[in-house]
């Protein structure tokens, strides 16, 4: 739906021009993602508010990042794979084969992060209904009930990003083209 437009903080809706100006100013630049939320104000902060609870949480960044990219690879969202992709090798220093491997949908070399990726997977799979093997892996693997709710949290962001970038034809930014991916 190519219609949506990429907003600069200008052409925004008042209402999205202080998220999309606060972007500009940490990062250098405006994602997309942001730009085409700002056309929905109310959009684009509780994607903001998410990703700032979800920061907060009790897993640690790198832990995080993999649930993050779990969904989005799970979703296919190219646009969140190649930004997260970026996040967690760069900012968060996430191991680059742990990168990799989510991205090529392969188990992971760390057993707490493999354990934790195919929670993800099944939480997004089966609509939150996991049992069996994924549950056991990811409380064995020493995750807690609090960390299986924050999985949620971050299924739920993502899922809010995912589906709008699906949505409204997000390109991919310059600044995380290096780590372009396709849904194949």
């Amino acid at each position: 739906m190519s219609q949506f437009l990429i907003h600069t903080v200008e052409s925004a809706p008042e209402s999205s021009r202080a998220i999309l100006a606060g972007a500009r100013k940490a990062l250098g630049f405006v994602p997309n993602l942001y730009a085409k939320l700002a056309e929905a104000p109310a959009a684009l902060e509780a994607y903001k508010t998410l990703s700032g609870i979800f920061e907060g949480t009790s897993l640690s960044p790198v832990e995080q990042q993999v649930v993050l990219l779990t969904v989005s690879v799970e979703n296919g969202c190219e646009f969140c794979v190649a930004a997260h992709s970026v996040i967690a090798k760069h900012m968060v220093k996430t191991p680059p084969a742990i990168v990799e491997a989510i991205r090529d949908r392969l188990p992971l070399t760390d057993a707490r992060l493999e354990a934790l990726a195919e929670f993800t997977r099944q939480i997004v799979r089966e609509r939150g209904w996991v049992s069996g093997s994924p549950a056991e892996g990811f409380f064995s693997a020493g995750f807690t009930k609090q960390q299986a709710l924050e999985v949620v949290l971050g299924v739920s962001l993502k899922t809010l990003s995912n589906y709008a970038n699906h949505l409204v034809d997000t390109p991919v930014n310059t600044e995380f083209a290096s780590e372009a991916w396709s849904r194949k």
